[in-house]
């Protein structure tokens, strides 16, 4: 299916967020609860650092995505509110740290994302495998996902990941190949895509997971492109959400796409042989991550 109009189309003038990305302030003794087992571990979440906009509604859940190997990213991509910098060492109690949060939340399926580390030799893929061990003594019946950097293309460092069995794989691809020297300056396309395939090829036991933001300048025939990449691999999920601007220091946003939009992109996956498509304009790669298992 076609999309309706071409997704680098731009309004004129500085536009108001429309109607459907506004969301509510965060209440009630459910979110400050979340809040309050996170700061107690000392963790970072994916929820805060990146302003994410469905912070109140998954922290009003009990429900929240950690952060590993600190605060401070050692990339600068142009949509991200992480602040870039030279991080810290890793920390050896920070694997057990997200344990301890998960369980005392009482989650049925952990999410576990980090700051790119390429100062680090693996890219920090022996924290992410030491996270994922510490949530399986912890909470043997919950499901682990794991949202990865591209570890540099190290295959070595993607297989410590999947020797300790997550669940999900996720890497987002975050946009079209022809963005990337803005929005993901050193990324590569390829190196991005060839990670998610060796997942495939590596692992019969992960499913695999990808994500883009919409309204950064991208055409409908890029964005059609990227799919049958994601489809050619045998990307088992994908989720698509408006990118929103963080901060001036961030890119602008080039368009608000409407839901309709988003509904078309989702049957345009299916049809390519994605078998899960979540597709909104709040939609993000940890959003409802449990439900996408089903």
């Amino acid at each position: 299916m076609p999309l309706s109009t071409p997704l680098n189309q731009t309004r004129a003038g500085n536009p108001r967020l429309p109607s459907w990305l506004k969301v509510k302030p965060p209440l009630g003794e459910a979110f400050a609860h979340t809040a309050s087992v996170v700061a107690g571990q000392d963790l970072h979440t994916v929820c805060r650092q990146a302003r994410c906009p469905n912070m109140s509604e998954c922290f009003g859940k009990g429900v929240a995505t950690f952060l590993i190997l600190g605060g401070q990213c050692t990339r600068s991509c142009g949509f991200c509110n992480i602040t870039s910098g030279q991080p810290a060492p890793p920390e050896a109690d920070e694997p057990q740290r997200v344990a301890t949060a998960a369980k005392k939340l009482m989650l049925k399926h952990v999410v576990i994302t980090s700051v790119t580390r390429d100062d680090l030799p693996d890219g920090g893929a022996h924290q992410f495998a030491e996270s994922i061990r510490a949530v399986r003594r912890e909470l043997p019946q919950a499901s682990v996902e794991v949202l990865i950097p591209d570890f540099q293309g190290d295959p070595a460092a993607l297989r410590t990941v999947l020797e300790a069995k997550p669940e999900v794989v996720n890497h987002n691809l975050e946009t079209v190949p022809q963005l990337y020297s803005t929005v993901r300056p050193q990324a590569k396309y390829e190196r991005s895509l060839e990670l998610l395939a060796r997942v495939k090829a590596f692992s019969d036991e992960s499913k695999v997971k990808s994500g883009l933001m919409l309204g950064l300048g991208e055409t409908r025939e890029q964005l059609a492109r990227v799919l049958k990449d994601l489809a050619r691999l045998g990307c088992d999920m994908v989720t698509v959400g408006q990118y929103l601007r963080p901060s001036r220091r961030n890119l602008p946003v080039v368009r608000y796409v409407p839901p309709e939009e988003f509904d078309e992109v989702a049957a345009l996956g299916q049809e390519l042989g994605i078998p899960v498509m979540y597709c909104g304009p709040l939609v993000r790669s940890s959003h409802d991550a449990s439900n996408l298992l089903k």
